[in-house]
């Protein structure tokens, strides 16, 4: 596994799981943010430097994480953070490990499974991924997860380099997924956000989860889609840093914010 690791080697752990077909970076200005805690951002399978893995899978990636969190936690608290695949990783760390995780922040997590497109994957891929060569569909693609800007370059270096295998995995994974039966025996805070702009299906998946298990709040980001972490990178550290700090205090206040 890479990882890459900043901040204090003797305070808390934070973990940043990264979202499929993106990578560690999309986190930078956490790590800057954060550099008072302890920061580890793994690379998921089959992704950026891993990108020679063809196999994925939400329960792997999490059973290497919480190997990580195991060697480098010593009577630290744990708290992970996730977006989209990153943040259905984290729920299933919390099952697996339910009292590992002191806090957790998911972030625009699917947990409704959509098996009816699942088939249709592998064909579709194979048809269309040419097309992520192209810039001008790359920058369309870009665009929907706030990564048009200058994160534009290293997006599209690292669509490049995966392997259609890779992509049709993730995908797979990420439309079979539904909440892990004993996700209620998790002690963690855990706080479930998405944007105010995201699709249907995130939005009653946030019930969902929070229907699940008793510590368990929500957070709807205004004026925002599939992206919060890089749409709006000053209000979620201070939503991040609030719910780790202050118990999320402030984050009803927050969500009243001009964006």
């Amino acid at each position: 596994m890479h990882v890459r690791e900043f901040g204090n080697k003797e305070a808390p752990l934070l973990v940043f799981l990264h979202g499929g077909g993106v990578g560690g970076w999309m986190w930078g200005q956490q790590a800057d943010y954060f550099k008072n805690y302890h920061v580890l951002i793994p690379t998921l399978q089959g992704h950026g430097s891993r990108s020679d893995e063809t196999a994925f899978s939400i329960r792997g990636n999490a059973l290497e994480i919480i190997e990580l969190i195991l060697q480098k936690k010593v009577e630290k608290d744990v708290h992970i953070i996730g977006f989209s695949i990153g943040s259905q990783i984290c729920l299933e760390i919390l099952t697996l490990a339910p009292t590992l995780i002191k806090t957790a922040m998911i972030n625009s997590a699917v947990v409704i499974p959509m098996g009816y497109m699942i088939p249709f994957i592998a064909p579709t891929i194979k048809m269309t991924f040419p097309l992520i060569k192209n810039k001008t569909f790359a920058k369309a693609q870009a665009k929907q997860l706030y990564m048009d800007g200058h994160f534009f370059t290293k997006y599209y270096e690292e669509s490049l380099k995966m392997n259609p295998s890779t992509l049709i995995a993730v995908l797979k994974e990420n439309m079979a997924f539904k909440l892990p039966k004993d996700f209620p025996k998790s002690s963690a805070r855990i706080l479930v956000t998405a944007g105010e702009k995201e699709k249907g299906l995130v939005k009653k998946s946030v019930q969902k989860i929070i229907n699940g298990n008793k510590c368990c709040e929500s957070f709807i980001v205004p004026d925002i889609g599939h992206g919060f972490p890089v749409a709006n990178p000053q209000l979620f550290n201070r939503v991040l840093k609030d719910w780790i700090e202050n118990g999320g205090s402030e984050v009803g206040k927050m969500e009243s914010i001009e964006q």
